[in-house]
């Protein structure tokens, strides 16, 4: 090609040779890549952005804003004969649950996996969902007064989070946040000592970029 082109710019119209030009550069880099590794040309993996995070600005029943906030993030229970399964391992478009003991080791760690349950194995168990383009959400409950700096998808700052496990006095609203942004370095804290499958808090925080070096639960 590079011959064919030598002599179309001693022999052509100016307007022809820089057409010429315009598709030598386009073609190059993928003429040098598959000169290389045996003709195959290397594709890059593509980096997807960590979503923004979801809400429902309503009030009404645990039940309900669950409903409504699986319903807003496209997803359904796993799948019927399925009792643990890794994240990674996981359906698209599915949710599961994650005792909150395990959830903050995996984030005080940074584990790249979690492991996630069909049925919530205590009252307080988080929620989790996996999105149709396999990122992981982590559902729980915040502050109204905390809501507006949660949910833009652009942050400037890192945001301090407490997420409830549970709807409480202190935290009536439902949220989705992305997975890759949250960072910790404490456990979940029992709101009341008493009872052991009360709601929970997990102090942590939310980045303004993601603070895994890969998504959660891929390899």
């Amino acid at each position: 090609m590079f011959e064919y082109v030598n002599r179309l710019l001693s022999t052509a119209p100016i307007r022809t040779v820089t057409i010429a030009c315009v598709l030598l550069l386009a073609l190059s880099p993928a003429v040098v890549e598959a000169g290389q590794g045996e003709g195959k040309t290397e594709v890059l993996p593509v980096q997807k952005a960590a979503p923004a995070a979801v809400s429902i600005e309503a009030s009404g029943s645990e039940a309900e804003l669950r409903r409504q906030l699986r319903s807003k993030n496209g997803v359904v229970e796993l799948p019927a004969g399925t009792s643990k399964v890794l994240f990674s391992q996981a359906p698209t478009g599915a949710y599961g649950f994650i005792a909150p003991n395990v959830l903050g080791l995996a984030l005080v760690t940074q584990s790249a996996d979690l492991g996630l349950e069909r049925t919530a194995p205590a009252l307080n168990a988080y929620e989790i969902h996996k999105l149709a383009d396999g990122n992981a959400m982590l559902v729980g409950f915040v502050a109204p007064d905390i809501m507006k700096n949660v949910t833009p998808s652009q942050r400037i700052k890192t945001v301090r989070l407490a997420l409830y496990s549970n709807p409480s006095d202190q935290a009536t609203l439902i949220v989705a946040v992305p997975l890759e942004k949250l960072a910790a370095d404490r456990m979940p804290v029992q709101l009341d000592p008493k009872k052991s499958d009360g709601p929970v808090m997990l102090d942590m925080d939310l980045k303004s970029s993601t603070t895994r070096a890969s998504t959660v639960g891929r390899p």
